[in-house]
Protein backbone atom coordinates (compact mmCIF):
# COMPACT_ATOMS: atom_id res chain seq x y z
CA UNK A 1 0.00 0.00 0.00
CA UNK A 2 1.35 3.41 -0.96
CA UNK A 3 2.41 5.59 1.95
CA UNK A 4 0.17 8.52 2.82
CA UNK A 5 1.55 12.03 2.21
CA UNK A 6 3.22 13.60 5.24
CA UNK A 7 1.67 16.90 6.41
CA UNK A 8 3.76 19.97 5.41
CA UNK A 9 4.29 20.96 9.06
CA UNK A 10 6.93 18.24 9.45
CA UNK A 11 10.68 18.73 9.16
CA UNK A 12 12.32 19.47 5.79
CA UNK A 13 15.05 17.18 4.44
CA UNK A 14 18.45 18.36 3.18
CA UNK A 15 19.98 15.87 0.71
CA UNK A 16 23.74 16.31 0.23
CA UNK A 17 24.59 13.10 -1.65
CA UNK A 18 26.49 13.34 -4.96
CA UNK A 19 24.53 13.02 -8.19
CA UNK A 20 22.85 10.88 -9.43
CA UNK A 21 22.31 9.43 -5.92
CA UNK A 22 20.87 12.72 -4.62
CA UNK A 23 18.06 12.95 -7.16
CA UNK A 24 17.36 9.23 -6.84
CA UNK A 25 16.99 9.54 -3.05
CA UNK A 26 14.67 12.52 -3.47
CA UNK A 27 12.53 10.56 -5.95
CA UNK A 28 12.38 7.55 -3.63
CA UNK A 29 11.30 9.73 -0.70
CA UNK A 30 8.60 11.39 -2.81
CA UNK A 31 7.33 7.94 -3.79
CA UNK A 32 7.14 7.02 -0.10
CA UNK A 33 4.83 9.89 0.76
CA UNK A 34 7.04 12.96 1.25
CA UNK A 35 5.38 14.95 -1.56
CA UNK A 36 4.27 17.62 0.91
CA UNK A 37 7.63 17.89 2.69
CA UNK A 38 10.31 20.27 1.48
CA UNK A 39 13.22 18.35 -0.03
CA UNK A 40 16.34 20.44 -0.73
CA UNK A 41 18.97 18.78 -2.92
CA UNK A 42 22.45 20.27 -2.52
CA UNK A 43 25.29 17.81 -3.29
CA UNK A 44 28.46 18.46 -1.30
CA UNK A 45 30.58 16.45 -3.75
CA UNK A 46 30.84 16.35 -7.53
CA UNK A 47 32.37 13.37 -9.34
CA UNK A 48 35.26 14.06 -11.72
CA UNK A 49 36.93 11.47 -13.92
CA UNK A 50 40.63 12.01 -14.69
CA UNK A 51 42.57 10.33 -17.45
CA UNK A 52 43.70 6.91 -16.22
CA UNK A 53 46.63 4.65 -17.08
CA UNK A 54 45.93 1.14 -15.88
CA UNK A 55 48.75 -0.84 -14.27
CA UNK A 56 50.20 -3.78 -16.15
CA UNK A 57 49.35 -7.21 -14.86
CA UNK A 58 47.10 -10.21 -15.29
CA UNK A 59 44.26 -9.43 -12.89
CA UNK A 60 41.52 -11.90 -12.07
CA UNK A 61 38.96 -9.34 -10.90
CA UNK A 62 38.38 -5.67 -10.24
CA UNK A 63 37.07 -4.29 -6.95
CA UNK A 64 34.52 -1.46 -7.01
CA UNK A 65 33.38 0.22 -3.82
CA UNK A 66 31.03 2.90 -5.17
CA UNK A 67 28.58 3.70 -7.93
CA UNK A 68 30.90 6.46 -9.17
CA UNK A 69 33.70 3.89 -9.45
CA UNK A 70 31.47 1.56 -11.45
CA UNK A 71 30.52 4.42 -13.78
CA UNK A 72 34.17 5.35 -14.30
CA UNK A 73 35.13 1.71 -14.93
CA UNK A 74 32.80 1.55 -17.92
CA UNK A 75 35.17 3.68 -20.02
CA UNK A 76 38.07 1.43 -19.03
CA UNK A 77 36.21 -1.83 -19.63
CA UNK A 78 38.23 -3.09 -22.65
CA UNK A 79 41.42 -3.21 -20.56
CA UNK A 80 39.88 -4.80 -17.47
CA UNK A 81 38.96 -8.33 -16.39
CA UNK A 82 35.32 -9.29 -16.69
CA UNK A 83 34.74 -10.06 -13.02
CA UNK A 84 33.89 -7.28 -10.54
CA UNK A 85 33.46 -7.58 -6.77
CA UNK A 86 31.42 -4.69 -5.45
CA UNK A 87 30.25 -2.89 -2.35
CA UNK A 88 26.48 -2.68 -2.36
CA UNK A 89 23.67 -3.77 -4.65
CA UNK A 90 23.57 -0.49 -6.59
CA UNK A 91 27.30 -0.58 -7.40
CA UNK A 92 26.92 -4.13 -8.67
CA UNK A 93 23.93 -3.12 -10.83
CA UNK A 94 25.89 -0.28 -12.44
CA UNK A 95 28.87 -2.59 -12.99
CA UNK A 96 26.65 -5.17 -14.72
CA UNK A 97 25.23 -2.44 -16.95
CA UNK A 98 28.85 -1.60 -17.85
CA UNK A 99 29.53 -5.17 -18.96
CA UNK A 100 31.01 -6.77 -15.84
CA UNK A 101 30.03 -10.04 -14.23
CA UNK A 102 29.45 -8.26 -10.93
CA UNK A 103 28.76 -9.56 -7.42
CA UNK A 104 28.03 -7.56 -4.28
CA UNK A 105 30.09 -8.84 -1.34
CA UNK A 106 28.83 -6.49 1.38
CA UNK A 107 27.51 -3.06 2.21
CA UNK A 108 30.88 -1.51 3.15
CA UNK A 109 34.50 -1.93 2.05
CA UNK A 110 35.43 -3.34 5.45
CA UNK A 111 32.55 -5.82 5.27
CA UNK A 112 33.65 -7.19 1.89
CA UNK A 113 37.26 -7.94 2.93
CA UNK A 114 36.63 -11.39 4.50
CA UNK A 115 34.79 -12.51 1.35
CA UNK A 116 37.58 -11.18 -0.89
CA UNK A 117 40.15 -13.08 1.17
CA UNK A 118 38.53 -16.30 -0.03
CA UNK A 119 38.56 -15.25 -3.72
CA UNK A 120 41.36 -15.92 -6.19
CA UNK A 121 43.48 -12.90 -7.11
CA UNK A 122 45.28 -10.91 -8.33
CA UNK A 123 42.93 -7.97 -7.74
CA UNK A 124 42.78 -4.46 -9.15
CA UNK A 125 41.05 -2.00 -6.82
CA UNK A 126 39.50 0.81 -8.89
CA UNK A 127 39.17 3.47 -6.22
CA UNK A 128 38.35 7.08 -5.63
CA UNK A 129 40.99 9.62 -4.69
CA UNK A 130 39.65 9.59 -1.12
CA UNK A 131 38.74 6.26 0.45
CA UNK A 132 37.94 5.29 4.02
CA UNK A 133 39.49 1.82 3.54
CA UNK A 134 42.45 1.02 1.29
CA UNK A 135 41.14 -2.33 0.10
CA UNK A 136 44.28 -3.19 -1.88
CA UNK A 137 46.55 -2.57 1.12
CA UNK A 138 44.28 -4.66 3.35
CA UNK A 139 44.36 -7.53 0.85
CA UNK A 140 48.16 -7.38 0.59
CA UNK A 141 48.33 -7.61 4.38
CA UNK A 142 46.34 -10.86 4.02
CA UNK A 143 48.91 -12.23 1.58
CA UNK A 144 46.90 -11.48 -1.56
CA UNK A 145 48.22 -9.82 -4.72
CA UNK A 146 46.41 -6.54 -5.19
CA UNK A 147 47.02 -3.17 -6.81
CA UNK A 148 45.03 0.06 -6.73
CA UNK A 149 44.38 2.77 -9.31
CA UNK A 150 42.51 6.05 -8.78
CA UNK A 151 39.85 6.35 -11.50
CA UNK A 152 37.64 9.12 -10.09
CA UNK A 153 37.49 11.84 -7.47
CA UNK A 154 34.71 13.52 -5.54
CA UNK A 155 35.56 17.22 -5.46
CA UNK A 156 33.91 19.34 -2.74
CA UNK A 157 30.94 21.47 -3.79
CA UNK A 158 29.44 24.40 -1.85
CA UNK A 159 25.96 24.39 -0.39
CA UNK A 160 23.42 25.80 -2.82
CA UNK A 161 21.72 29.12 -2.17
CA UNK A 162 18.50 27.21 -1.41
CA UNK A 163 20.28 25.06 1.19
CA UNK A 164 21.92 28.08 2.79
CA UNK A 165 18.54 29.82 2.99
CA UNK A 166 17.00 26.74 4.58
CA UNK A 167 19.68 26.63 7.29
CA UNK A 168 19.41 30.39 7.87
CA UNK A 169 15.73 30.06 8.83
CA UNK A 170 16.68 28.65 12.23
CA UNK A 171 14.40 25.63 11.86
CA UNK A 172 15.18 21.97 12.42
CA UNK A 173 16.26 19.99 9.34
CA UNK A 174 16.66 16.24 8.74
CA UNK A 175 19.94 15.48 6.92
CA UNK A 176 20.83 11.93 5.79
CA UNK A 177 24.57 11.17 5.65
CA UNK A 178 26.12 8.25 3.79
CA UNK A 179 29.89 8.63 4.19
CA UNK A 180 32.48 10.04 6.58
CA UNK A 181 33.70 12.46 3.93
CA UNK A 182 30.24 13.87 3.25
CA UNK A 183 29.76 14.21 7.01
CA UNK A 184 32.97 16.19 7.35
CA UNK A 185 32.09 18.40 4.39
CA UNK A 186 28.68 19.15 5.87
CA UNK A 187 30.17 20.15 9.22
CA UNK A 188 32.62 22.46 7.43
CA UNK A 189 29.89 23.99 5.25
CA UNK A 190 27.23 24.84 7.82
CA UNK A 191 27.35 27.82 10.18
CA UNK A 192 28.18 26.71 13.75
CA UNK A 193 24.88 28.19 14.95
CA UNK A 194 22.98 25.77 12.68
CA UNK A 195 24.60 22.60 14.02
CA UNK A 196 22.14 22.10 16.86
CA UNK A 197 19.25 22.41 14.39
CA UNK A 198 20.26 19.45 12.23
CA UNK A 199 18.89 15.95 12.80
CA UNK A 200 21.47 13.66 11.13
CA UNK A 201 20.48 10.19 9.90
CA UNK A 202 23.68 8.14 9.64
CA UNK A 203 24.27 5.01 7.57
CA UNK A 204 26.94 3.72 10.00
CA UNK A 205 28.18 4.47 13.51
CA UNK A 206 31.74 5.55 12.47
CA UNK A 207 30.19 8.73 11.06
CA UNK A 208 29.44 9.84 14.62
CA UNK A 209 33.16 10.54 15.09
CA UNK A 210 32.98 13.36 12.53
CA UNK A 211 30.03 15.15 14.11
CA UNK A 212 30.41 17.90 16.73
CA UNK A 213 28.72 17.31 20.07
CA UNK A 214 25.40 19.11 19.34
CA UNK A 215 24.91 16.98 16.22
CA UNK A 216 26.04 13.72 17.83
CA UNK A 217 23.33 14.06 20.45
CA UNK A 218 20.65 14.42 17.74
CA UNK A 219 21.93 11.70 15.38
CA UNK A 220 20.13 8.48 14.46
CA UNK A 221 22.22 5.52 13.22
CA UNK A 222 20.55 2.77 11.19
CA UNK A 223 21.04 -0.80 12.38
CA UNK A 224 22.59 -1.98 9.09
CA UNK A 225 24.26 0.14 6.36
CA UNK A 226 21.48 -0.26 3.83
CA UNK A 227 19.78 2.23 1.52
CA UNK A 228 16.24 1.04 2.23
CA UNK A 229 16.81 1.23 5.99
CA UNK A 230 18.09 4.78 5.53
CA UNK A 231 14.85 5.71 3.76
CA UNK A 232 12.81 4.19 6.59
CA UNK A 233 14.84 6.17 9.15
CA UNK A 234 14.40 9.41 7.19
CA UNK A 235 10.65 8.89 6.97
CA UNK A 236 10.45 8.13 10.68
CA UNK A 237 12.42 11.26 11.53
CA UNK A 238 10.21 13.46 9.36
CA UNK A 239 7.04 11.95 10.83
CA UNK A 240 7.96 11.80 14.52
CA UNK A 241 10.54 14.46 15.41
CA UNK A 242 8.99 17.69 16.69
CA UNK A 243 9.40 20.71 14.37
Amino acid sequence: MKAQPIPPSHLPVLITRPQPQADRLAADLLAEGLSSVRLVVSPLMQAVFPQVTLPEGDFNAVILTSEAGAMAAKALRPGLPGTAYCVGRRTAEVARASGFDATSLGQTAAEMLPALAAMPGPFLYLRGREASVDVAAELRAMGKIAQATVIYAQDPAPLSAEAQALLAKGEKVVVPLYSRRSTRLLVEAIPPAARSLLRPILIASPLLQDLPEPMQAQAVVVDTPDGKLMQVAILRAVQTLPP
